[in-house]
């Protein structure tokens, strides 16, 4: 198994070791509940250097950008963020990612760690003479600095001008020995929060200067089953569980990404477009029990009469909220707040309701 930068701090702290995506990472520190509340209440901080980095260079890589991912982004201006996912030529979902544009020739893609080498063959499946492709996800470290005191906490190192990072926002900052740490308001937590990309050997000592800067915000180190309790109270979705090759952005309720707008010619558009006009058969919901129970992954969801309308894909005890929470595709039929759905655990229908999300809101 690979390891970060960070896998000695991991194992001072008392880390809880596991494998992930290829990598030797901490499922948990102090404890699932604590670490979550940590992040909801105060600052924590999470090893997220095994997601990839691709950077996409050349006069070409706009448009590359633009046939790849179901976004529109010709609406970003250098120094933007864009939350995306890249179509598969069924209409499925090969990833969901992050799109930096540094500038109309300079742009950064953030594939999830899982799918690195999936990712890359298919970006360069689409590459044209123009545009030049970099696989970074070696030689960059990322850490992610969440919680309503995570501003807080990095103005402390970089001063006053942290706040003219907006949401979805970035900007490159000198950081102790690195010149160009790139600092994004961005995250998987639903709370307010930054992502600081840096050289990988310089991991050790931004780490001390971040927990040195947040020591009287106490500040903590946050492990995978909290990260993966936030996202889901956020209404984030998990690849692998949420969305995957056979999962349509508008059944995935990705609506909200894909641009039918001229000129954005991305992959299946014609297959995605088809579905906009008919409608989907199911959709990605959250929902909440409204008996004692707690949803998992693969579980049924039913009618009132035990009749299969779909599956959940995610979900746990919500931590802040005190509720079973839970995400799942439905039949269109029960796709509607307040909708009266049944979980099936341990052989029996355990009543729910089809709820708005996010379940938590900053």
């Amino acid at each position: 198994m690979e390891k970060t930068a960070f896998y000695n701090k991991h194992k001072a702290l008392g880390g809880k070791m596991v494998s992930f995506a290829g990598y030797e990472l901490p499922v948990q520190f102090e404890g699932v509940n604590a670490e979550h509340l940590t992040v909801r209440h105060k600052v924590g901080v999470f090893d997220v250097s095994h997601m990839g980095e691709f950077w996409l260079r050349g006069p070409g890589d706009r448009d590359l950008v633009q046939k790849i991912t179901v976004n529109d982004v010709n609406k970003l201006s250098d120094g933007q963020v864009q939350y995306t996912c890249m179509p598969n030529e069924k209409g499925g979902i090969v990833d969901d990612t992050l799109i930096y544009r540094f500038s109309q020739d300079q742009w950064m893609m953030v594939p999830n760690a899982s799918n690195i080498e999936k990712d890359w063959a298919w970006v360069n499946s689409w590459k044209t003479r123009d545009v030049e492709l970099e696989n970074a996800s070696q030689q960059i470290a990322q850490l992610a600095v969440q919680g309503p005191d995570s501003a807080r906490v990095l103005e402390k190192l970089l001063g006053p001008q942290l706040a003219n990072i907006r949401f979805f926002h970035f900007k490159q900052m000198k950081l102790g020995p690195c010149d160009n740490v790139i600092i994004s308001q961005t995250g998987y937590t639903g709370s307010l929060g930054y992502e600081l990309y840096f050289p990988a050997q310089h991991g050790e000592e931004i780490w001390d200067m971040v927990f040195g800067a947040g020591e009287s915000f106490q500040i903590k180190p946050i492990g995978l089953a909290a990260r993966d309790t936030l996202r889901l109270e956020a209404g984030l979705c998990l690849y692998g569980n949420d969305i995957h090759d056979n999962t349509s952005p508008l059944e995935a309720s990705l609506g909200w990404i894909t641009r039918f707008v001229d000129g954005n010619h991305f992959v299946s558009r014609d297959i995605l477009e088809k579905q906009k006009e008919n409608g989907v058969t199911r959709k990605l919901k959250g929902f909440e029990m409204l008996e004692k129970g707690i949803p998992r992954k693969d579980y049924e969801i039913c009618d009132e009469q035990g009749n299969t309308i779909g599956h959940v894909t995610s979900g746990t005890r919500s931590p802040f909220t005190e509720k079973s929470i839970g995400l799942g595709y439905v039949d269109k039929a029960f796709a509607k707040a307040d909708a009266e759905i049944y979980v099936r655990i341990r052989k029996k229908l355990l009543k729910a309701k089809v709820v708005k999300l996010p379940f938590f809101k900053a």
